[in-house]
Parts: C-alpha cells; structure tokens; sequence
C-alpha cells in the first residue's frame, strides 16, 4: 500500500474561498468607510449601510464553508519548515482571524436585532437574534468597531507574515495560497 504525498499546494476551493474571503472583507470595509462621504439619511448613505450588512452577512456564511473545507482538505507542510514558535503564532494569528471572521458578522447581526431594525440579505429579511435593547445595540455596536478596527491590523499582520515568509524566509508559504497552475 502507499502513501500519497502531501500537496503542494492548498485546493483550488481553499485558494478560491481564501482570496475571495480578502475582496468580500476589502467590500464590507469598503461599504461602512465610504458612507461617509453621504449626509446622513441620503440614499447612497443607506445603501452603502445596507451593502455592508448583506456583505458582512456573506461574511458569515463563507467562513462557514471555509471552515469545512479547511477541515476536509490537506494541509500542505511548508518548506523548509519554520521554527515551532512561528507555526504557533501562525495558528494564533489564523485563529483569531476565523474569530473575527465570524464574529464581526453576528456581532452586526445581534446590534441590527438590538436596534429592533430590518436585516436585510439579498431581498430576504433575516430573523432577530435577540430582543430589542437599546442599550444592548449601542455596547454591541462600539464592541463591533473596536473588533473592525483590530480586524485592520490582524489582516495586515497575515498579510506582512506571507511576504515575509516569500521573500525573507524563502520558504513556499506565500507559493501554498496563490492562484494559478498547479
């Protein structure tokens, strides 16, 4: 009997799932920073509003597949292989960022509840997580921004670890995750 060698390369669904991930979460981001730019109750104001919860909501359900698909397809070792103390931050930081990938989208999901508003997703209206409560909406809310704000810093930080581990390290980390040939 023999043994398969492990890929190269992660799946074609973990690398499409993966930098589709980076421009739905670039999108959400994109939604919330440019409603600024719109006075208030304007129509581009809450249609860039609604985007980003529809957007965020995607959020939710591909991490979910993300998720099951990283639990069912191979990891493929990096070579030559870091030190143990880097592939123990590298879990951490990937831990946190499944973290932030799921809980941004429920977090907007409970403050919308809280707020006793529409959820709106792609022409349905989704059901309330919880009970009305001001209060509640507002804590969930600036909770919800603070987490946004180190989002930023946690995806620069995958981010600045890929490249260093491509030209610094040397090593296939980056090469593992890019689009193209196989």
């Amino acid at each position: 009997m023999s043994e398969t060698a492990p890929p190269a390369r992660y799946s074609s669904v973990s690398i499409l799932l993966h930098w589709g991930m980076l421009l739905l979460i670039s999108a959400v981001y994109t939604c919330i920073l440019l409603r600024e730019y719109y006075p208030r109750g304007s129509d581009m104001r809450e249609g860039l509003k609604t985007w980003h919860f529809m957007l965020g909501l995607s959020v939710l359900l591909l991490v979910i597949v993300r998720i099951i698909a990283r639990l069912m397809s191979a990891k493929p070792p990096i070579k030559p292989a870091p030190a143990a103390w880097q592939m123990m931050l590298a879990s951490l930081i990937h831990f946190a960022l499944y973290a932030f990938m799921l809980a941004m989208p429920v977090a907007g999901w409970l403050i919308l509840s809280s707020a006793d508003k529409n959820i709106p997703f792609f022409g349905l209206e989704l059901f309330s997580l919880i009970a009305p409560d001001k209060a509640l909406s507002e804590q969930i809310q600036e909770l919800h921004e603070t987490v946004g704000t180190i989002g930023y810093f946690l995806i620069g930080l995958h981010a600045s670890a890929a490249l260093f581990h491509h030209y610094a390290a040397k090593d296939n980390t980056l090469q593992r995750m890019l689009p193209g040939k196989r």
